[in-house]
């Protein structure tokens, strides 16, 4: 006995089948919380589009069932959501299976959704939506160290403003590539009735940019007097009629006197004094907005290559609008509105910046996408930025487009939609309607729901 109690050998092997409990249960510790955590991501994206989904579908519906008078509890969408969360959740986990909508668990090999709850109130002016859901893990692992499951649960929470009182700052591009014809087919019109003008650069010509000789007198032999003669809409009359089209959605969708004001700004009358003009200042009477957006016209300019055709500078345009609008909102009230700039443009600056252009220079001539730096200064600020992009049009058998501008096409929507605070970005292709562009951007402000937790 006491040489038996004296004996080592074989030590490690006992010490080793002591030790590898700990060992596999470290590991598979490691292992199964990340499996947890991956699932509660899953779950988590699964809840957040649950409820957005819910207040976007339904929310026009709400107001109508409550009559927006009474604050409290909605009924409506819960069912659809806990539905949808579902739905998504078997989506994201891949391993879950519907069995029920309401009370009933969702099960599969590894994962029970134990708890779905969604709810959906009114408050005030806003209608929240919030689902918290709660799931078991079934662990591989941890089981070694007695641990059978884990438990994930969360909460997602949304809401939409029903009745937000917003500020619109309509800055709209007027400088002469907005020249172009507005449609395909007015593309095409534009070439055929400039394919005989004695200007070779102006024939076939979609554009009807760079062509009025001073401000209110009209070149007889330019491609915009070609234009006007041959009722070929060209992009800035497009927006035009687009921001009157505008001024009568928001009309017909506020429901208190001064919920959406409105301004409206260019880029100057003539390219002899470029600046950021205001054509319409802040108003609630958006009748008067309308009258003054039936005038706008491309900017003028006197004659072919004027200052060296800089006439589109973002950067001013920006940094000046900012200055026009005042501390933004929550816009719970009629004296504490939300900002938004609501911005037109093909994209392409075009101004004399000797220092900082984010392209190649042509002297001191700076041809660039959009500098965003001073949206991000205005999103900084609060204030919100909706774009809307008119796709600025290839040139291919044009020397200076394929030199200049060719370079960072693939750039230009991608800057245009970076400038735009999230969700606002809105790409209008001639071939599509501008009207119906503007007010689906309009509509997307007014009527987003965002996550708040």
């Amino acid at each position: 006995m006491k040489k038996l109690l004296a004996d080592r050998a074989g030590n490690f092997a006992i010490l080793g089948a002591i030790a590898i409990v700990p060992i596999l249960g470290s590991a598979g510790m490691a292992v199964d919380i990340s499996r947890a955590m991956e699932l509660k991501s899953r779950l988590q994206d699964a809840a957040d589009a649950a409820v957005l989904g819910s207040i976007a579908e339904r929310s026009a519906g709400v107001t109508q069932a409550v009559g927006m008078t009474m604050d409290g509890h909605v009924s409506i969408s819960e069912a659809e959501a806990e539905a949808f969360f579902k739905a998504q959740a078997a989506t994201n986990a891949s391993s879950v299976q519907e069995e029920g909508l309401k009370k009933e668990k969702v099960e599969s090999q590894d994962m029970n959704l134990d708890v779905v709850k969604v709810s959906v109130t009114k408050d005030g002016k806003d209608i929240k939506a919030k689902l918290t859901y709660q799931a078991t893990l079934k662990t591989s692992f941890l089981r070694i160290l007695g641990k059978e499951s884990i438990t994930i649960s969360g909460s997602a929470n949304a809401v939409f403003q029903s009745q937000s009182f917003m500020d619109f700052y309509l800055l709209l591009d007027n400088t002469p590539s907005m020249g172009v014809a507005s449609t395909t087919a007015d593309i095409d019109k534009m070439i055929k009735a400039t394919k005989n003008v004695a200007d070779s650069g102006s024939r076939n010509c979609a554009f009807a940019c760079h062509i009025v000789s001073e401000k209110g007198v009209i070149d007889g032999g330019s491609n915009y007097a070609v234009a006007k003669l041959n009722g070929i809409s060209i992009r800035i009359d497009a927006v035009a009629k687009a921001v009157v089209e505008l001024t009568k959605e928001a009309t017909r969708q506020q429901s208190y006197p001064d919920q959406f004001r409105m301004a409206t700004y260019t880029f100057g009358e003539t390219a002899m004094d470029t600046k950021l003009l205001k054509v319409a200042g802040l108003s609630g009477d958006l009748s008067k907005v309308q009258k003054t957006a039936e005038g706008i016209k491309l900017m003028s300019i006197p004659k072919q290559g004027y200052n060296n055709d800089q006439q589109t500078d973002f950067d001013n345009a920006l940094s000046k609008i900012g200055d026009e609008i005042g501390t933004p909102g929550n816009g719970l009230a009629a004296a504490t509105p939300e900002k938004i700039v609501f911005f037109v443009s093909d994209g392409v600056g075009d101004s004399y910046k000797p220092k900082g252009c984010t392209a190649k220079l042509s002297g001191s001539r700076c041809q660039e996408p959009i500098d965003t730096k001073n949206c991000t200064a205005l999103k900084a600020r609060g204030i919100k930025i909706a774009v809307l992009y008119t796709t600025y049009l290839p040139l291919p058998t044009n020397d200076w487009y394929n030199s200049w501008i060719k370079p960072f096409q693939p750039t230009i929507g991608t800057k245009m939609q970076e400038c735009a605070s999230p969700g606002f970005y809105f790409e209008v292709p001639p071939s599509q309607n501008l009207e119906g562009a503007m007010k689906t951007l309009f509509n997307k402000v007014v009527h987003t729901p965002r996550l708040t937790s």
